[in-house]
């Protein structure tokens, strides 16, 4: 890698010039700028007091050295401001990068070992099983499916987990909400009024007259004999998962594992957990409740486990279930994720001191607390509640728009950054939308692939390609971007970025598409030499479209 072989050459020439700086603390950055070279350093600058000198002197000590020095593509050095110093290459540097793009593929280019031997939990959505899932959910499916595919690139053995609180006063609520539509009595003013309660109701009476025997059989009587409101409760509860499931699919986003709080409970996992805490003596007892000593580490207050009646509250299955997500089967987890709403703030440390309590070290607990999405449909915000039907499905988006765009949408901005969305416009908009100007690339690329097939024009080998010819501006900016995506790829994975990748894959079609315009191919007054450089530049940027636009989970076209 061109950046390690600069560190090591800036090394030894500070360590000639006897100015000692360890090589992790060298500052290296691509300016942004052609004309300020491929690399730039400001180590000078940094240590200029430490080494009793003026920074541009010593920068310029520095250039005078690394000229001097044998570093692969080195056409020259110049000091810049203070004392920066600016490193230029000669395209041979780029031309290597387009050698091991082409030779690694999409398979190895831009894969890391980063995760090597770790095993990474990622729960992601988790909505509760009362009722389809909003468009807003959408954003948490987009953002975690492209994180946990950002892991297992970089080297982690990643599994995505689905928490289902199927158990408490929501889901009886949900289920007298869906026993009421289905008898025709109102249903109560803390319950489900949404129209797909109504029609999941529909669905239930259904398949209640299809089980009796005459199929005219009184639904209070059909349902009574299942269980009743309990029976309408479990109902809505697959409904709603098959739904969820259906809709996270259809944007290309799955789970390995699905965990119900029910089965945790029946386990004995919280008993278990809560057995643990009070062993190791962080419980107490306090008017009639028990009590977990969380401000012990960085929570605000204590926090009860268990009411007075003996009733768990909702942060002891928590416990459980996370202490249990650390040893899933026989897999050992090394970093356990929970990918939260904006509303979460305060879990975070409670939870975090939970898993300390339990033995599991403070690094192997993190919490990603996102920003939620404003939904905007005719110039007005939807509020989105299950509860009072006031929401827009992410099925519903995804019809409006596609799966590529919606997810695309989602995967823009900084999960930590409030979106708003305007489905109006993102639906009038779908065929302008920035995923389709990447696709086309691809799409594009594609083509010249078939084109060169009817001209006769083989592939050739890297091996066997001369890419000297690619020297032309157009040329080394598509070269630029190809040779930052894996460290686009590492950055993306540690600060939990994948927009990252998206503004990288935009940068990237916009650069091919500006090569293309500019940069004849298969027209008959291109040299084979420059032909068969720049074809093989096109297949590069083919594999580097492809491992971005999978990182997002986005379809990669071969034609439009």
């Amino acid at each position: 890698m061109m950046e390690a072989e600069l560190t090591r050459a800036i090394s030894g020439a500070l360590e000639r010039l006897g100015v000692h700086v360890d090589p992790s603390r060298i500052g290296l950055e691509r300016p942004s700028r052609a004309d300020h070279g491929d690399w730039s350093s400001n180590v000078a600058l940094v240590n200029a007091k430490a080494a009793g000198q003026a920074p541009r002197d010593l920068a310029q000590r520095l250039a005078d050295e690394l000229a001097t020095a044998d570093l692969p593509h080195l056409e020259r050095t110049e000091v810049a401001g203070p004392g920066f110093v600016n490193v230029h290459l000669s395209p041979s540097w780029l031309h290597e990068v387009l050698e091991a793009v082409l030779d690694q593929g999409t398979e190895r280019y831009a894969r890391h070992d980063l995760g090597a031997g770790q095993t990474v939990s990622l729960e992601f959505v988790s909505a509760n099983p009362t009722g389809p899932l909003h468009a807003g959910g959408g954003r948490w499916g987009a953002f975690g499916d492209s994180l946990a595919r950002l892991f297992r690139r970089c080297g982690y053995d990643t599994v995505t987990e689905y928490y289902v609180n199927d158990r408490g006063t929501q889901m009886e609520l949900f289920g007298r909400s869906l026993a009421a539509r289905l008898l025709g009595e109102p249903v109560p003013d803390d319950g489900y009024h949404g129209q797909y309660v109504a029609e999941w109701a529909n669905e239930l009476a259904a398949e209640l007259r299809s089980g009796s025997a005459s199929g005219e059989d009184d639904l209070g009587t059909a349902l009574d004999a299942l269980g009743g409101e309990a029976y309408a409760a479990s109902w809505g509860r697959g409904r709603a998962l098959r739904d969820v499931s259906e809709a996270l699919e259809a944007m290309n986003v799955g789970f390995d594992h699905w965990q119900s709080e029910n089965e945790l409970v029946a386990s004995g996992a919280m008993d278990g957990a809560i057995g643990q805490l009070s062993d190791a003596g962080w419980t107490y007892a306090q008017d009639g409740a028990e009590w977990l000593a969380t401000s012990k580490f960085d929570d605000t207050k204590d926090r009860v486990l268990r009411r007075s009646d003996g009733e768990p509250t909702y942060f002891l299955p928590d416990i459980a279930y996370h202490h249990q997500k650390f040893c899933r089967g026989d897999r050992a987890i090394d970093l356990v994720i929970d990918v939260l709403g904006a509303d979460h703030h305060g879990y975070v440390p409670r939870i975090a001191a939970a898993m300390q309590m339990l033995g599991h070290p403070p690094e192997s607990y993190e919490a990603i607390v996102g920003q939620n999405v404003t939904l905007m449909r005719d110039g007005k915000v939807i509020e989105l509640s299950k509860r009072t039907g006031t929401m827009v499905e992410v099925r519903e988006l995804i019809d409006a728009v596609g799966p590529d765009v919606a997810r695309f949408a989602f995967l823009l901005q900084s999960i930590d950054s409030r979106q708003t969305i305007d489905i109006d416009l993102l639906s009038a908009q779908a065929a302008e939308n920035p995923v389709f100007y990447v696709q086309y690339a691809h799409a594009r690329i594609a083509s010249v692939a078939r084109r060169a097939e009817a001209d006769g024009v083989a592939p050739r080998p890297p091996a066997g390609t001369d890419l000297s010819p690619l020297t032309g501006d157009r040329e080394l900016a598509l070269l630029r971007a190809l040779e930052v995506l894996p460290s686009v790829v590492a950055i993306a994975l540690r600060e939990r970025a994948p927009h990252k990748v998206t503004t990288w894959v935009r940068d990237l079609a916009a650069a091919f598409h500006g090569f293309y315009h500019d940069c004849p191919i298969l027209h008959s007054d291109v040299s084979p030499e420059v032909r068969d450089a720049r074809l093989c530049l096109t297949e590069g940027t083919r594999i580097g479209l492809a491992i971005g636009l999978d990182l997002l989970g986005v379809d990669a076209p071969e034609a439009m």
